[in-house]
């Protein structure tokens, strides 16, 4: 008997690791891609607005179907879902490495998002379920510990490989990663599913959302390129309001949504996925032009732009999971809001940048972007998914990542817009100093961003009570979770 819990207690931090392989692979793609924007730009041709496409594309489709994504975890088996999205992802990180132009990037891109709206609710779900309420919030900081190594090794590699290798190989490391993924999840995860009511995936729900989505991105995106005042960019931005608002009036008359609105009910949980919205909306667009800003500007190669990040996000990798365990004690509420602080800080710094600029400069900006994510992100992710009933677990994790990935995109199309609308033809101003004034402009709204999110977190997130199991008793299961060998 002994011997069985024993091996029970091992084989659940094993199925931590087989989680973990596919969340690194989705998060080394975020960091790994931005590092080498300029040597994909140079050897495609691409314009910076397919550039941003490259990346809010990605970024876009894995919002967007994430929530169908937990959906489908919880309705066909959280392992099996997980295991098609790797399959899914690697094929299209193959494809991403054989692109030849920016339209087959682009659209390997959004397949690529396609198969981590798969992916990563799953990874959180089945955590959820594994794991006691009282382990969950130190498994769900090695997790983000885990999401944050690989942040941290993305831009030194995206920035050696593209710099020594070919930009290709960054999209091509992710085929042996995934395989090893695959193989980790048969062996140690086991199959888990929501049997607590019919289920079925929300058609309308998906496509109203999907369309809406694109249409304010793709506006956004684009209308520096045609006029904001111009036909095409007015459909958009109206197609956008049309689709999301159908969204919204589906999901509430839905007798099966794909967003399940009553869970908005708890102020935890709308507040912990209000403040994951905010901090997409203000760090994607961040991370991609402050890597175009020390490669651009400040005349970095690829590989110094990847070790300028590394402060950044090994802190993130040696805090988050400190940050989870105290969160467990204390709640997330200030841990969150100071994060955020401290992360407004750090946008700050980095608006007040110029071509003069060094790494000496850059390192502040650097260390309190570090602490401030360190310390908000595994507290933040632990009391949404510990504020939603454990059958529910799928559907949760997918909200929370969608808002971050949604925020993402969106916030790519922001500060682009925002930096695109300095870019003038007036040749008396150089091209240097019109992209500085925009970036120091859309910094200057990225620091307002996380300073509401800190404002949102004091006001909403409070400390979720989890029932304990009594004493060499096994942790008490929702009735409704079945768990299959």
């Amino acid at each position: 008997m002994r011997a069985k819990i024993f091996a029970d207690e091992n084989k659940k931090w094993w199925t931590l690791v087989a989680v973990s392989f596919g969340l690194f692979m989705i998060m080394l793609d975020n960091t790994v891609v931005n590092v080498a924007l300029p040597s994909i730009q140079k050897s495609l041709g691409l314009q910076v607005s397919e550039l941003e496409w490259v990346v809010a594309g990605y970024a876009l489709t894995f919002g967007a179907f994430m929530l169908t994504g937990g959906k489908l975890a919880d309705l066909f088996g959280r392992r099996r879902i997980f295991v098609t999205g790797l399959v899914v992802f690697t094929a299209a990180s193959l494809a991403c490495g054989l692109a030849t132009g920016p339209d087959m990037l682009i659209g390997a891109r959004v397949v690529q998002g396609l198969g981590a709206a798969m992916m990563n609710p799953a990874t959180l779900s089945i955590i959820t379920v594994t794991f006691a309420p009282r382990e969950r919030g130190m498994a769900i900081g090695i997790w983000a510990g885990v999401s944050a190594l690989a942040l941290a090794i993305g831009p030194l590699t995206g920035g050696v490989i593209s710099e020594y290798v070919n930009w290709n190989w960054i999209f091509f490391i992710n085929v042996p990663i995934g395989l090893i993924a695959i193989a980790f999840a048969f062996a140690f995860i086991k199959e888990s599913k929501d049997t607590s009511l019919e289920q079925r995936p929300d058609i309308p729900g998906l496509v109203s959302s999907a369309i809406g989505l694109f249409a304010l991105s793709y506006a956004l995106i684009e209308a520096n390129n045609y006029g904001w005042g111009s036909t095409r960019i007015l459909v958009s931005f109206a197609i956008a309001a049309v689709a999301l608002v159908t969204f919204v009036l589906l999901e509430l008359h839905q007798r099966l949504p794909m967003l399940d609105l009553s869970l908005f009910k708890n102020k935890t949980f709308s507040g912990a996925n209000t403040v994951m919205l905010l901090v997409g909306l203000a760090m994607f667009g961040v991370f991609f032009f402050v890597s175009l800003f020390v490669q651009e500007i400040l005349g970095y190669s690829p590989t110094q732009a990847g070790a300028a990040f590394l402060p950044w996000t090994l802190l993130i990798v040696v805090l988050a999971p400190q940050a989870g365990r105290i969160s467990d004690r204390v709640g997330a509420r200030w841990l969150v809001t100071s994060g955020m602080i401290v992360l407004a800080g750090s946008l700050f710094l980095f608006s007040r940048m110029g071509a003069g600029s060094d790494f000496w400069t850059l390192l502040p900006a650097m260390i309190l972007g570090g602490i401030g994510m360190g310390v908000m992100m595994a507290p933040v992710t632990s009391t949404a998914m510990g504020s939603v009933p454990r059958d529910k677990a799928g559907v949760g994790s997918a909200v929370l990542n969608s808002m971050r990935q949604v925020g993402g995109s969106l916030g790519i199309a922001v500060m682009g817009a925002i930096v695109a609308a300095a870019v003038t033809s007036n040749p008396a101003v150089s091209k240097q100093s019109q992209f500085l004034t925009g970036f120091h402009h859309a910094l200057e709204v990225a620091t307002v961003i996380a300073l509401f999110g800190a404002v949102i977190a004091a006001l909403t997130l409070r400390k979720v009570h989890h029932p304990e199991s009594a004493p060499g008793q096994a942790p008490q299961a929702a009735p409704q979770v079945m768990v299959e060998a």
